[in-house]
């Protein structure tokens, strides 16, 4: 069969082409993939490139919490590929979530959730944040605290606390997720809960909440009664 390259499509099918003159809403998964990607190789066209990931893959939430290393495991993925697919996944969580120019106010455990659920529900790691309030409960900022399986050990009250101390705030809010996709909190999660608590109170910092995100789920530990 003989290969086509993108290039020799007419104008009006090239996925920048179209996405110039009809929007990114228009193009598939794959299309938008090539984009990104740019360059396809010397037997696969960008966008053949972007249905082989999707294939490989499940789906597109899939290659989202996929890491570099598991993208490269696709023939004609390097890391460079690999890398700017990572990259435009981590841009679509933080505009997402992360960095809205105003500051959202907390009311409830469910506007902590929306704010970080897009970026976390996917990961195929736990990562630990703080988000840090003001005296409105307006968000000041969301830290990263850590990354990989989620120990009392490794969680050290310094790390969690500086942002806020820094800020000069007196609340925050923990947050982590479950890859399994399971929101229920563990014995050890508890255990990290309980541990940072007790350090806040010496700091005069009030941990409200512990927000545990499974999927599209959630669990407030304030509403178990742990907070």
């Amino acid at each position: 069969m003989e290969h086509y390259r993108i290039k020799d499509l007419p104008e009006q099918e090239r996925p920048r082409e179209r996405l110039e003159a009809h929007g990114p809403e228009a193009l598939s998964n794959a299309e938008l993939l090539a984009i990104v990607l740019r360059t396809g190789t010397s037997k696969n066209t960008a966008v053949e490139l972007g249905s082989s990931m999707l294939a490989h893959f499940g789906s597109l939430s899939a290659l989202a919490g996929a890491g570099v290393g598991a993208m490269t495991e696709v023939n004609g993925i390097g890391t460079a590929k690999a890398c700017q697919i990572a990259a435009a996944f981590e841009l679509g969580r933080r505009s997402a979530g992360r960095h809205d120019i105003r500051r959202p106010r907390i009311t409830g455990p469910e506007d902590i959730a929306d704010l970080v659920k897009a970026e976390l529900r996917d990961l195929k790691q736990e990562k630990f944040l703080a988000v840090i309030l003001n005296t409105k409960n307006e968000v000041i900022r969301i830290v990263t605290i850590t990354q990989g399986t989620l120990t009392a050990s490794l969680i050290h009250p310094r790390e969690t606390f500086r942002t806020a101390i820094t800020e000069g705030c007196n609340s925050i809010v923990l947050i982590h997720n479950h890859p399994s996709g399971d929101a229920a909190p563990s014995a050890e999660d508890v255990k990290i809960t309980r541990k940072l608590i007790d350090a806040g109170k010496l700091l005069g910092i009030e941990v409200l909440d512990h927000i545990i995100i499974g999927g599209d789920t959630f669990t407030s530990m304030k509403d178990m009664g742990v907070c």
